[in-house]
C-alpha cells in the first residue's frame, strides 16, 4: 500500500527522470526565470517547455508566480529535500550492510582442529 510519501517520491523521481526537466531545475537553482528564458537553451517549442514546467510544478519542484503578464518560475527545494532525505537513508542502510559484509569477508577464518 503506497503512502503519501511514496506517492510524492514517485512524482518527484518521475519528474527528475527527464534530462530537460533536470536542466530546467539547474537553471532555476540560480534564480527565477520566465518560460522564455527557460526555453532559450533548448530546441523545443514554448508549449513543450510549458509541459515540462507543468510536470515540475505538479511534483512540487517549482512554483509559478503571477506578475502582471509574466509568470516567473522559481525552484521550490522542499520536494528535492524529501528525495535527498530518502536517498540518504538508503545510502546509510546500504553502507552499513556493505561494512558488515566487508568485515565478515575479511576477518580471519578459524582453523578447525
Amino acid at each position: 500500500m503506497a503512502t503519501m510519501l511514496d506517492e510524492r517520491l514517485d512524482t518527484t523521481f518521475a519528474a527528475l527522470a527527464n534530462s530537460t526537466r533536470r536542466a530546467i531545475l539547474a537553471r532555476l537553482s540560480h534564480g527565477e526565470a520566465t518560460v522564455n528564458e527557460l526555453a532559450e537553451p533548448f530546441e523545443l517549442t514554448l508549449p513543450a517547455v510549458s509541459k515540462h514546467l507543468k510536470v515540475l510544478e505538479e511534483a512540487g519542484l517549482i512554483q509559478r508566480a503571477r506578475r502582471a503578464q509574466f509568470r516567473p518560475c522559481v525552484l521550490d527545494p522542499e520536494a528535492l529535500e524529501t528525495a535527498v532525505s530518502w536517498v540518504a537513508a538508503c545510502t546509510a542502510t546500504w553502507n552499513a550492510r556493505l561494512d558488515r559484509l566487508d568485515s565478515h569477508i575479511t576477518r580471519p577464518t578459524e582453523k578447525k582442529k
